[in-house]
Order: structure tokens, then C-alpha cells, then sequence
């Protein structure tokens, strides 16, 4: 999207935010979701009135989903997330919960340092999850960002489900600006069908169990791919103008073609950069460009890099989870 499409569509958001009574039950969306929840969830009525009635529309928010840290290039991306203070805060949470990570890594075939790196670039270890009310965000967007009402108007009414089995109180559910909560920043959908819980304590608690938390992350990356044993990602060289017909997405690196049908276009698994590396590799691989200071790099990506998009549909997360892993797993060794 253009900086001119941006700031129209903020402008857009922030006049309907502004244009909107104070009491939000005046609104017929909103009475026609509320309708919805009470007829097909069988949520009290009159609980539903009151907590849209205190919810409140939040133009930080509207402001935020305009500015992903996703839209940066890798170069200034990376240095946000693979940092010295994560490498290390990633070995002391290791050395905390070694027992947890190797008995997840066992049972799901997901990597400790993976799941570390997850905790790393997500909240810090558990340290940072956000402060904005869940129920507020979620409305925020549903109600007031029409690129994406669908999809936060169908978290909404899973986050209000989840309240419902988990017992919370609205009012103290805090997460991120899109609705992601716990120190694994599951979204509402996500906790209902991936948290699992794990230290046997009959809860699925990711909000503030550390041990749950690891679980959930290692259960979510094997429900979507994840395979064990399997690379994440390989530096690329490229030569020739023929690599250029090949597919390149940002957020959807499914694994496509062959490394001889990449070769033959001018494509081969390159044999430096501290990552990774190989001459043959039998498995479907996906073409990744990042945006370097000095220009693209190129990468291969793996039905494991693969499964890390689906956390967060970006080759920047990824590729950050990824590397933060390894050096996380290199100063543990």
C-alpha cells in the first residue's frame, strides 16, 4: 500500500472512531454481534450490553495497525528482535526450564531453541505482553478497521467464548494492539484450539504458566507442518535473470519447487553466511529476498520456515525466530 493509501486509511478509521456515539450499544453492528452471541453462544444478554457499553474505541490502536513492524525492511527489522539482550535473556530462559523445553522438543519435534526464540521475539520471555485490554482491541478493529473486520469480528467472538470457559474479567485480559495474549501472544482463536495444558494442572494457561506457554508453542508448530528433524532455511545464491520468474511472497512462503528446477533457473543453496547450509536437499524449498543495506538477499526456505509463518504471516518474523534461535542455541551449546 502507498504512504498515500496509509494515511487516507487512517484518516478514514479515525473518523469513523470519531463519528461514533459514546455508548457503542447505539450502534447496530454492534447490537446485531451482541444479537449473535446471545442467540448462538447463549451469552447473557444483558452481561453482553454491559461490557460493550464500557468498551470504548482505542485510535492508538487504529494508529498502530497502520504501522506493523512487519512493513520494515529485514535490515532494520532484524535489528529489533535479534539482539545481544534476547541471545541472552534466551539462555537464561533456557537454563530455567531445560527440563520443560527437551520433554516438548521430545513429544513435538520442535526444536528448544525454536520455542525459546518464539518467547524471545514475542514478549520477551513472558516479560512484556502488552498492555491494552483485549475486549477494547478487538472491538477497536472489528468495529472500526474495515481492511481486516472480518477476521477481528471472528476473534472477538472467540475471545468472548474463551472468557466464558476461562472465568476471566474482561476488564483485566491485557494483550498486544491486535488482540494477542499470554507470554506465547496466542490469538483468541489460536488459545482455544493450540494451548494445551502442561504441567497437569487442569488449566490451559499461556496468560502466566511458563510451562503451558511451551507446550502450546510446540503443539501449535506441530499442528501446522511443523517436521522434525527438518532445516529451517538456506542461504541462496542466485545468477541470471531467469530467477526472477520464480514466486517470491513476503508472507506466504509455501515450499514449491525442487532444488534441480531452482538450479536450472539459476538458483543454488549457497556455501557461507553462518547459517545452515547444503549441496543436495531432497524437500520442495520456497524463494525468500530480503531487503539487506547493500541490496536483496536470497534464501531458501524449508516446510519448517514455512510452519514459522503461520505464528505470524511475515519472512521477517521468521527469519528472526530463526536466527535468534541459533544464536541462542550456539551460546547454550
Amino acid at each position: 500500500m502507498t504512504k498515500i493509501g496509509l494515511a487516507a486509511g487512517l484518516l478514514a478509521a479515525t473518523l469513523f472512531a470519531n463519528s461514533w456515539a459514546a455508548n457503542l450499544t447505539d450502534r447496530d453492528d454492534v447490537n446485531a454481534f451482541i444479537h449473535k452471541m446471545h442467540t448462538e453462544h447463549h451469552i447473557d444478554k444483558k452481561k453482553l450490553n454491559r461490557w460493550f457499553k464500557d468498551a470504548h474505541i482505542d485510535d492508538n490502536i487504529l494508529a498502530a495497525i497502520q504501522k506493523p513492524y512487519e512493513a520494515l525492511p529485514w535490515h532494520k527489522y532484524q535489528n529489533l528482535f535479534v539482539t545481544q539482550s534476547r541471545i541472552d535473556g534466551g539462555k537464561e530462559f533456557y537454563q530455567q526450564h531445560k527440563k520443560t523445553l527437551q520433554r516438548a522438543q521430545k513429544e513435538f519435534g520442535v526444536p528448544e531453541e525454536i520455542i525459546v526464540a518464539i518467547l524471545g521475539v514475542e514478549t520477551r520471555y513472558g516479560k512484556i505482553k502488552g498492555g491494552h485490554p483485549v475486549f477494547d482491541a478487538l472491538v477497536t478493529l472489528g468495529f472500526g478497521y474495515p481492511p481486516r473486520a472480518k477476521f477481528f469480528l471472528s476473534e472477538l467472538e472467540q475471545f468472548l467464548l474463551l472468557a466464558d470457559e476461562q472465568d476471566w474479567d474482561l476488564k483485566e485480559v491485557k494483550g498486544s494492539y491486535a488482540g494477542a495474549m499470554g507470554k506465547a501472544q496466542f490469538i483468541s482463536s489460536s488459545y482455544r484450539r493450540y494451548a494445551v495444558d502442561y504441567n497437569g494442572d487442569g488449566k490451559r494457561d499461556i496468560m502466566n504458566n511458563v510451562d503451558d506457554a511451551i507446550g502450546s508453542i510446540a503443539n501449535y508448530f506441530k499442528v501446522h507442518g511443523w517436521e522434525r528433524g527438518l532445516p529451517v532455511i538456506f542461504q541462496a545464491n542466485v545468477k541470471g535473470h531467469e530467477y526472477k520468474n520464480i514466486e517470491v511472497s513476503r508472507s506466504n512462503p509455501r515450499p514449491k519447487y525442487h532444488l534441480k528446477e531452482l538450479n536450472r533457473l539459476g538458483v543454488a543453496i549457497g556455501t557461507h553466511g553462518g547459517l545452515s547450509t547444503a549441496s543436495a536437499y531432497p524437500e520442495r524449498l520456497a524463494l525468500i529476498e530480503l531487503e539487506e543495506k547493500e541490496g536483496p538477499s536470497y534464501w531458501l526456505g524449508t516446510q519448517n520456515f514455512y510452519a514459522i509463518t503461520r505464528y505470524n504471516h511475515s519472512n521477517l518474523y521468521a527469519m528472526a525466530v530463526y536466527q535468534l534461535s541459533e544464536k541462542i542455541k550456539a551460546s547454550i551449546a
